[in-house]
């Protein structure tokens, strides 16, 4: 791919000339030099520059986006190539949420290796946006997540609905919010725990329109008392404190395993839809419309299949 642009990836990821030029290994200087040259040739400015940093312009978000995709469709091709000459082409890399590893992707990732013993297989455990990024850097082919409220339409994803579920509450024995059902409110008196990470730079993925909405409601929550990328971490802290654990209901039984509790809720619990985030310039392909399908199946065998809301 194109040096600049690949320079221009770094620069933007960085949020700093500095960053990128230690990840690139290049001066600082030549690489200030480069991304003058690169706003010259595009004909408008890529970056605002600050003290705190650089962040993309308009103009900058337009060219990152086109850059990703331009990138990852070379790396695409290169690696086919390579599986081509190393045999493996029925490998997988995917992304997945704790959830979906342990009810169901798990035991369909064995029985692929067991149909396909020289497979290599890739999985990312990690949360929606983090998996997100993966998969637009073409480090995965798809994830599984919730659908994400407000992600812009410039990304290029197709989602393939699986199932609803709902965010279930889960509290240590003996917690004051069991013993009844309990209102959102009452809940909300109490820290929260999730396994997520607010990281700024995935807020482009989003609707500039709502973009703002979402980061603030969600990962800015100031009821937060504890946020980790580790599953076990949050289970430990819940376990150890007054603190609520926010997560998909469907781990109900493992949590109660742990010692964990399900707290019941006074209000009909809003669903939402999980399912597989995949590339539209990816959609067709055979392995890609395979994997797809084995996914499916392996989720409707433990979960209640997605139906359109009525």
């Amino acid at each position: 791919m194109d040096k600049l642009l690949t320079q221009f990836l770094a620069v933007a990821d960085a949020g700093s000339l500095s960053g990128a030029a230690t990840a690139l290994f290049i001066t600082q200087p030549t690489l200030s030099f480069n991304m003058n040259k690169l706003e010259e040739t595009v004909g408008a400015p890529l970056f605002d520059r600050s003290s705190r940093g650089m962040t993309l312009t308009r103009y900058g978000e337009t060219l990152y986006e086109n850059a990703r995709l331009m990138r990852r469709l070379y790396d695409n091709t290169l690696n086919a190539i390579a599986d081509q000459k190393r045999g493996s082409e029925r490998g997988m890399s995917i992304g997945t949420g704790y959830s979906w590893w342990t009810m169901f992707l798990r035991d369909m990732v064995v029985d692929y290796q067991r149909e396909f013993p020289k497979a290599p297989v890739q999985i990312s455990l990690g949360n929606q946006l983090r998996l997100m990024d993966q998969m637009l850097s073409g480090d995965i082919s798809m994830f599984l997540a919730h659908e994400i409220d407000g992600l812009s339409g410039a990304i290029g994803t197709d989602f393939v609905p699986l199932t609803r579920v709902y965010n279930a509450f889960f509290v240590r024995k003996g917690h004051g919010l069991l013993g009844g059902p309990r209102s959102l409110a009452e809940i909300d008196s109490y820290p929260i725990v999730i396994s997520s990470l607010a990281e700024s730079r995935h807020e482009r993925f989003f609707d500039p329109s709502r973009r703002r909405t979402r980061v603030e409601t969600v990962f800015d929550r100031t009821s937060v008392a504890f946020r980790t990328n580790s599953l076990a971490a949050c289970v430990d802290y819940a376990l150890a404190t007054d603190a609520v654990l926010v997560h998909t209901h469907v781990l109900r039984d493992h949590f109660g395993e742990r010692g964990l509790v399900e707290v019941e809720q006074k209000d009909e619990p809003r669903r939402a839809v999980t399912g597989i985030y995949v590339l539209k310039e990816r959609r067709g392909e055979a392995r890609v419309e395979e994997l797809i399908g084995r996914i499916t199946r392996a989720c409707n065998a433990v979960l209640p299949p997605w139906e359109p809301a009525s």
